[in-house]
């Protein structure tokens, strides 16, 4: 099998796996499952992982590369423009990674090694935040706490925002945001606790 071959087989299996974690749930999904929306036998399958547990790990990877690389290309611009850029590249990698999201929120609750994996996650975004508060509190802004702490404090308030309307059904009695009105709703509160009130946006 060529390398274009394989590259094409595995990023077939890759987004099958997606199409049915959502579709029936990480853990009600079969190998056959993916091996069947992908279009390959199933000892194709086993060519490139060794349970599914394996191809989740491989979508998880994939989440953190999307989230780590738009995050670093936020890295200019204004303060409001490189907060509502790690909040967008966040908010929008938990959507379209959200099989493999609650595929690891359940595991971790029951398997170690997917407890070890999430903070591991964590802790790239950890790191990501608190250096960008460290670029803001050498450029004047007064941080209302040690960096690292808030940094797993904001972290913590994206994750459980988009759990509870992505993952979830929302909250009930609140209308759903849109994606645009979630990203601005958190990008502003983010600001508001950095550098007061309200950014400004200019003429946008």
């Amino acid at each position: 099998m060529t390398g274009q071959r394989r590259e094409s087989t595995e990023q077939a299996l890759l987004r099958a796996a997606r199409t049915v974690f959502a579709d029936k749930g990480f853990f009600n999904a079969k190998i056959t499952d993916i091996t069947r929306e992908a279009g390959c036998s199933a000892g194709s399958f086993y060519t490139y992982y060794e349970n599914k547990t394996q191809i989740l790990d491989a979508l998880l990877d994939e989440f953190t590369g999307q989230v780590t690389a738009a995050s670093l290309a936020s890295r200019s611009g204004s303060p409001y423009e490189q907060i509502s850029g790690v909040v967008g590249a966040f908010w929008t990698a938990f959507r379209a990674h959200r099989p493999e999201m609650i595929g690891l929120f359940g595991l971790r609750l029951t398997d170690a090694r997917y407890a070890t994996r999430w903070r591991e996650v964590r802790a790239l975004g950890v790191s990501g935040i608190a250096a960008q508060l460290v670029e803001f509190e050498r450029s004047g802004c007064r941080l209302v706490g040690e960096p690292q702490v808030l940094a797993s404090a904001l972290l913590s308030m994206l994750e459980s925002f988009a759990w509870t309307w992505i993952a979830e059904d929302g909250d009930l009695g609140v209308p759903a945001p849109g994606d645009d009105e979630a990203i601005a709703t958190l990008s502003r509160m983010w600001f508001a606790m950095l550098f007061g009130p309200q950014p400004d946006l200019g003429d946008g």
